[in-house]
């Protein structure tokens, strides 16, 4: 099973590691489309802090993300399910998740970043801010620079099993699963039951706690169906609608009738 997670806005400071060693992390596929982001955004932050912060939708308050990003080659760095905070990583939990569940973590869990491409939650990287939705003046929109090299690796990090869908459109738009890889994923929304609306923070939190869930239990779905099952089983109400044709997601709501 391979989870596609979103990054969290916020993040945890960078931590006291090694800096950054490109060459170490996962899916080496992605390295050149990721050198040419980290040069990029560290030259264009150390050149202009008010046109940086423009690009990168910083807030006035957010000085200091800037000057961060200018490090990111000698910062220290911490395993990237550590650095990613919030909702979702906080329902995750996953430093307190028992040993066998932290090796299937580091085994099934895959987040999406403007800057990174994609990491595992095992990959040592600084703090950082640069989201999907950044359009940088040299690449242009990262969902777009990051679709080619993403649509020739992430099929082999797929395998041949479920692949679990929990990202926010706008990493979405940077890897699409298609053919036969589609036909294995699970897009999953979580909708408040009484009013069938999604809610932000609670379905970041429900992700997260789906998640955790599924690691904690040892529970491997094989495939969308087998999920359906297994979330039943966790005590959620799934409603799953099968592809209507070939080389398409299945597309599961979980209702919720708790707002928390």
């Amino acid at each position: 099973m391979l989870v596609l997670l979103p990054p969290s806005e916020g993040k945890a400071a960078s931590g006291r590691g090694a800096p950054l060693k490109p060459e170490s992390l996962s899916l080496p596929g992605l390295a050149g489309a990721r050198a040419a982001v980290l040069e990029e955004l560290v030259e264009l932050c150390a050149a202009d802090e008010d046109k940086a912060r423009e690009v990168l939708g910083l807030s006035e308050g957010l000085r200091g993300e800037v000057a961060k990003n200018t490090e990111l080659r000698t910062a220290g760095t911490r395993p990237a399910g550590e650095v990613y905070t919030g909702v979702l990583y906080d329902a995750l939990g996953l430093a307190t998740l028992d040993t066998a569940a932290k090796r299937r973590a580091a085994r099934s869990l895959l987040v999406f970043s403007g800057l990174w491409g994609a990491v595992r939650v095992t990959d040592r990287i600084p703090s950082y801010r640069c989201s999907m939705g950044v359009k940088l003046p040299g690449l242009g929109a990262l969902a777009g620079h990051w679709r080619a090299p993403m649509a020739e690796v992430l099929p082999e990090a797929a395998g041949s099993g479920l692949v679990l869908d929990l990202r926010s459109a706008a990493y979405a738009a940077a890897w699409k699963p298609k053919g036969e890889v589609a036909g294995r994923t699970a897009s999953v929304r979580v909708l408040h039951a009484p009013t069938r609306k999604v809610v932000s923070h609670f379905n970041k939190a429900t992700k997260g706690r789906i998640v955790r869930g599924l690691l904690a239990a040892g529970s491997v779905p094989g495939s969308p169906a087998e999920l359906v099952e297994a979330l039943r089983e966790l005590g959620y109400t799934v409603e799953a609608e099968a592809p209507g044709r070939v080389g398409t997601a299945w597309s599961l709501d979980v209702l919720v009738d708790e707002v928390h």
